[in-house]
């Protein structure tokens, strides 16, 4: 066994057996790689990604291979998702050599850790040969790799950095059409989602433009995000036998996806399928968030009540096994049902995808579509079709299962729980809340040390000091709208003491930009910032709207500051590709519209926040209760239950009853 026999990363340890003489990354592996003069080799992946397992298969389980790597490098394995400011670093090296990214993440290394080459999936000749190459130029031409490895280095450093802008601008309706027009221009109008293939559900993109299609009045974004959320519930990349979406899919329509089931993506789904049910009700839209819910409860949720990383796509050594299905597998479970089964979700005799006769569930008619063809009614053909979905679960939990990452990570726990909330919102189902009250109760048990700082990763018996911005702002997120819908002050005080953390260890006033490392962590060879939003949006636009908001439940200037410097050093760059700055654009839109702040004070608030809540209102934050310390709370109490509606620092007269209340709000 190699050095990662003692680690507690799946991923790390799917490696310890590896020929392969892996280091984890750490001074040992550092040390020894300047102490022995040999070029580094940083691996990186995570545990349920397919082709990190394909190159360990081809390559770092070959004896032969793995003679040339231990003969001239010093090999350190990464999990992407335990140390996302390593991947940072020489993911940002990868993209300014070859332009694109993505995992396996391999990268070669002076012994000082400045890269000089790097890519990602290397088939097994081609990477050796690669592997003598660089070894060889190393030796002999060290001066060259010298030069090459200071200027990548430097391009690291700028890279993903944006100026300080110290002017505050006027923000106005006319910048956010700009935005989005240039935006729609990658819309697919018949598929949904952005461009062509692969395809990524980017819930955050999705949520930006309900917002500003409500908020703006454009049918044509609004008609976008509709198809886009039916087409990926409908498509193979939703699991329609056991709930859940799969990281992407390969396809340009939604139907063939890479199999692995991230607890990021379904966490931040459930917030959007929720959010559009309050903005344009659809019966599909709380059977996805239930669905969500449920997966996640069941495969990914601890008895502690932390939420696991994520499902691999692989089993028995084969991608998506576990998901797919024959029509004769179908039939034989369903018998004389089958035929209608394999009618709801396409499944043929010739099989849909690449595996012979292997089926990709999917749908491509609505309920009322397909039951006026089969003669049936819409009631009567759901029951069918649930009853046979349950009986098709049952028989599929007996096959041999992916592998699960049961890492706990305190960044993706806090979208879940915010995912959790904005259901609780949308549909008040006290379950939800029930589910969100004990994640929350996890995070503050084991993922806060004595010092109030996060830890990122749950480990048993061992409080590790390091978290990253993401951990801050996805955490302080979720405690923010645990307060909105239970309207218990401790969680903006909880939000509140780790917004102060962040700000002291992860701000820099100067440039007007948090780093996503925290000032007294280990330092890499490039202190990088995230700013772009991904699939997960960034920790500078997640802090930026925190900011904003406990800025507004708190009246701190400080806070308001901060956001606004980090908007205003952003909005130059929010045209150039609106998917990457979605959240950015958010805040922007709250900026221009401004953000309203409903408080509902009085015995019976309980009643009225569940009305407000009916009503889509995306552009607020909600407060109140029997009693409270807020600013704003304060006087309001003592006259009964009352609905108070205020902005820019002016409260409306107070009302009694929902309605009354909302004449104030745009769209009212």
């Amino acid at each position: 066994m190699n050095h990662l026999a003692n680690s507690t990363s799946p991923y790390l340890l799917q490696h310890a057996n590896n020929p392969v003489n892996w280091y984890p990354w750490g001074p040992e592996a550092l040390q020894t790689a300047k102490a022995e003069n040999k070029l580094i080799l940083v691996s990186i992946g995570y545990s349920a990604c397919h082709w990190c397992h394909v190159m360990e298969h081809e390559s770092f389980e070959d004896e032969s291979v793995a003679a040339v790597m231990n003969e001239y490098f010093i090999c350190i394995k990464v999990d992407r998702e335990e140390r996302p400011d390593v991947d940072q670093v020489y993911m940002s090296a990868i993209q300014l050599m070859s332009g694109r990214g993505g995992w396996p993440l391999n990268c070669i290394c002076l012994p000082d850790q400045r890269p000089i080459y790097g890519g990602t999936y290397f088939r097994k000749n081609e990477w050796t040969s690669l592997l003598f190459n660089l070894a060889d130029f190393y030796k002999t031409k060290p001066a060259e790799a010298e030069e090459y490895a200071t200027r990548l280095t430097e391009g690291i450093q700028q890279y993903e950095s944006v100026p300080f802008v110290a002017e505050q601008p006027e923000y106005t309706k006319a910048d956010l059409e700009l935005i989005i027009n240039s935006w729609k221009k990658y819309f697919d109008k018949t598929e949904g989602g952005l461009g062509s293939s692969p395809k990524f559900p980017m819930p955050n993109n999705w949520q930006c433009l309900m917002r500003y299609a409500h908020l703006m009045q454009d049918e044509s974004v609004a008609e976008a995000v509709k198809l886009t959320l039916h087409k990926m519930a409908f498509g193979g990349i939703y699991d329609h036998v056991g709930g859940g979406f799969a990281r992407y899919s390969v396809d340009d329509h939604w139907h063939v996806p890479h199999f692995e089931k991230m607890l990021y993506d379904n966490a931040q789904l459930i917030s959007l399928y929720a959010e559009a049910y309050t903005w344009q009700p659809d019966e599909l839209y709380p059977q996805i968030t239930n669905e969500i819910i449920e997966f996640c409860q069941r495969e990914l949720m601890s008895p502690d009540y932390g939420f696991y990383s994520a499902l691999d796509a692989d089993s028995e050594g084969k991608e998506g096994k576990f998901y797919i299905f024959t029509k004769t597998e179908i039939e034989d479970i369903l018998s004389a049902d089958a035929e209608l089964f394999c009618i709801y979700y396409n499944i043929t005799d010739d099989g849909n995808w690449e595996e012979e006769n292997s089926n990709v569930l999917f749908r491509k008619e609505s309920d009322a579509k397909l039951a006026e063809k089969l003669g049936l009614q819409v009631d009567e053909l759901l029951a069918k079709i649930q009853s046979y979905k349950q009986k098709v679960f049952d028989s599929r939990s007996y096959r041999i299962r992916p592998g699960l990452d049961n890492k706990i990570l305190a960044s993706w726990n806090g979208l879940m729980l915010k995912g959790l909330c904005d259901a609780y919102r949308a549909f008040d189902k006290p379950e939800y809340l029930d589910i969100a009250l004990n994640n929350a109760g996890f995070i503050l048990d084991n993922l806060i040390t004595k010092d109030g700082r996060l830890t990122r990763i749950f480990k048993t018996g061992d409080i590790n000091q390091v978290a990253f911005l993401d951990d801050y702002a996805n955490i302080i997120d979720a405690f923010i709208a645990l307060y909105e819908v239970t309207f218990d002050e401790q969680w903006l005080t909880h939000a509140k003491s780790l917004t102060d953390k962040a700000v002291t260890h992860y701000y820099d006033a100067e440039k007007g930009i948090f780093y996503f490392t925290a000032a007294d962590d280990e330092q890499l060879i490039a202190r990088k910032s995230e700013i772009m939003d991904g699939v997960i949006p960034a920790s500078n636009s997640v802090m930026a709207r925190n900011l904003k908001k406990l800025g507004l439940l708190f009246d701190n200037e400080n806070y308001d500051e901060i956001s606004a410097q980090l908007l205003r050093n952003l909005v130059p760059h929010l045209a150039r590709y609106g998917s990457s700055y979605s959240n950015w654009i958010m805040l922007l839109i709250e900026e221009v519209f401004g953000t309203y702040e409903i408080a509902i004070v009085g015995d019976d608030f309980e009643r009225l926040r569940k009305e407000i809540e009916n009503n889509y209102i995306p552009n607020k934050i909600m407060l109140g209760g029997k009693k409270g310390s807020l600013p704003l709370l304060q006087d309001k109490f003592g006259a009964g239950t009352q609905i108070f509606i205020c902005k820019d620092k002016t409260c409306g007269l107070p009302a009694t009853n929902t309605n009354d209340a909302l004449t104030g709000i745009n769209g009212f």
